[in-house]
């Protein structure tokens, strides 16, 4: 991935959708003042970031985080429910300072510390970002979803050669990771962003 992977582009949400995530997310309430999360799951090409971006722009005081910048490359989606728990998720629940390494994609390697400020919201995008671990700390769950080739055509056009090839290898892992997880069923929040929406 480039390292403007999860620069917003052609939007796929509708704006009732952000609407409705919006929403759901002012109507919680924690018990002290901790952020509240919203999380914006499911397989690639969906339209997560898209929606995502809708959201912040709704919610204003809002801190976003897009796990394209946290998977440890191609073969990373199952660590990084984790990643996310203990590096942003679990530190923001107790008050702490929060933040992540960011991989950088051209060289393999993690680069900088990037903080997460505690705002009244934070947005977490991308695949498996309600998975396993990273559950409990996440108030309002909401799974994308689109045809697969239409999710395909839009990975291509978003990021070009670099995807093609591995996009087998990523769906693969999507596909394992959230049947055992069964992560669809637990969103509290379900859009299509192609056909009948």
């Amino acid at each position: 991935m480039t390292e403007d992977h999860h620069v917003w582009g052609v939007n796929h949400a509708r704006p009732e959708h952000a609407d409705r995530v919006a929403n759901a997310a002012r109507g919680t309430r924690t018990d002290d003042d901790t952020p509240v999360v919203v999380a914006v799951d499911g397989p690639a090409g969906s339209g997560k970031s898209s929606l995502a971006a809708l959201v912040c722009d709704r919610l204003g005081d809002v801190a976003c985080v897009h796990l394209d910048d946290v998977f440890p490359g191609w073969d990373g989606l199952a660590s990084a429910p984790a990643l996310l728990a203990a590096q942003v998720l679990a530190p923001l629940s107790r008050r702490e300072p929060a933040g992540y390494r960011r991989f950088d994609w051209p060289t393999g390697r993690y680069a900088e510390l990037v903080p997460v400020p505690a705002r009244r919201f934070v947005v977490v995008e991308g695949c498996s970002s309600t998975v396993g671990i990273a559950r409990p700390y996440v108030d309002v769950r909401v799974w994308v979803e689109a045809e697969h080739d239409t999710r395909m055509r839009r990975g291509l056009e978003r990021s070009g050669d670099e995807f093609g090839p591995n996009w087998e290898r990523w769906a693969r892992q999507e596909e394992a990771v959230f049947a055992a997880d069964r992560t669809r069923e637990h969103a509290h929040l379900i859009f299509r962003t192609d056909g009948d929406r």
